[in-house]
């Protein structure tokens, strides 16, 4: 059973509060460090590891963006224990890639307090820079999200497909959950959502009260809203892309710069297939290649690098869209990954960071699995 318990807060004063309550986790001991956003000098905000308690005047948890999946940061924390707890504060798809990272053997929990907040979306890292610097705040857009005036800005920037499509607005498996939906920024709630989470408002000496009353009616309306929109972008990917050359089109501003793989939260490999010598050819190969059409698109074997990317990742896509951010050419990947691992987690009856204790789809071996397919007779 879940407590709740509401954050001590005055009007326009949300970070300052949120502030207090990570400084009386380190005070405390509690933890020995916090990571969470914060603003940098002289813009922008990003992931901050924080041992020192004043530092923490900086925090900005809620900003509508994420210039990377915190994923990769908590594995590189995490993947070889230290004994010194740390809260990191993510978002639903970035607790939700650290638990599938987890399952890989490229992080753990043990060290963690995982403090999830309700998720309204992120602009793209260029878009937040443009409206931080013409005056645009965090409060403006929590106002806004919250009181259902939309997430676009008043200059027409909006967050991206992959946000609107995401029906993981509230982050599960957080420890501590920093809730908004249903009760707006300033009237914010703190759900201690699991055994750890419950120590810990017992260290911080927090009481308990109720769950905020429009809660779950407002996280049912978003989620709702998001899958149907969801479903309108997938059924319009699979026309578009139904066909090798219509893949090979809608991919034809790829320059492999494999960004978008350096920039997956569960890509994990150490070292890529595509930056071998399996494809580093000679001059005369490229060219033998081109006699046979005529012709050969360089650089060569992006349609097969993208393909050889789903194969491999799709059943771990959390929809994170950091793959669409990174790519130098706008080429929406987001819409086009999520379609193609909505086929293949649903063919595996599998979903990415529901359950830490749920295989991952072919890492483990089954004998009698997917007979359709492997002609396997009783």
């Amino acid at each position: 059973m879940t407590e709740f318990s509401k954050l001590p807060l005055t009007e326009g004063a949300l970070n300052e509060s949120l502030a207090a309550l990570f400084k009386s986790m380190l005070e405390k001991n509690v933890v020995d460090a916090v990571l969470a956003p914060s603003r940098q000098r002289p813009k922008g905000v990003m992931q901050t590891l924080i041992t020192d308690p004043e530092m923490l005047a900086h925090i900005e948890p809620f900003a509508p963006v994420a210039t990377i999946n915190s994923a990769n940061l908590v594995s590189k924390l995490t993947n070889v224990p230290s004994g010194r707890p740390v809260a990191v504060v993510m978002r639903s798809c970035e607790i939700r890639a650290l638990l599938e990272l987890v399952k890989l053997k490229q992080a753990t929990l043990d060290d963690l307090v995982l403090i999830g907040i309700d998720c309204l979306g992120r602009y793209e890292n260029a878009d937040y820079l443009k409206l931080e610097q013409n005056g645009s705040t965090t409060a403006a857009f929590l106002e806004a999200a919250c009181g259902g005036k939309g997430t676009e800005n008043a200059e027409g920037v909006d967050i991206p497909i992959a946000c609107k499509i995401c029906e993981h607005p509230v982050a599960e498996n957080a420890d501590i959950r920093l809730c908004i939906i249903g009760s707006g920024p300033n009237d914010v709630y703190i759900e201690w959502a699991t055994e750890k989470g419950q120590n810990v408002r017992k260290q911080i000496e927090m009481e308990t009260g109720a769950e905020p009353p429009a809660r779950k009616e407002a996280i049912e309306q978003l989620t709702q809203q998001r899958i149907a929109e969801r479903d309108k972008v997938f059924g319009e990917m699979y026309e578009q892309v139904n066909s090798l050359e219509k893949l090979r089109d809608y991919l034809a501003g790829c320059i492999n710069c494999y960004n978008c793989r350096v920039a997956c939260p569960v890509c994990y490999c150490k070292e890529c297939v595509f930056v071998t010598d399996t494809f580093r050819h000679p001059g005369d190969t490229y060219v033998a290649w081109g006699d046979k059409r005529g012709f050969l698109k360089m650089p060569s074997e992006t349609l097969l690098y993208h393909l050889t990317r789903m194969t491999h990742m799709s059943t771990l896509c959390v929809g994170c869209g950091q793959c669409t951010s990174a790519c130098p050419n706008d080429i929406p990947l987001a819409e086009l990954f999520r379609s193609v691992a909505n086929k293949t987690q649903a063919r595996f009856d599998y979903e990415p960071g529901k359950s830490l204790e749920e295989p991952q789809p072919l890492a483990v071996f089954y004998a009698e699995e997917l007979g359709d397919v492997t002609g396997q007779v009783k």
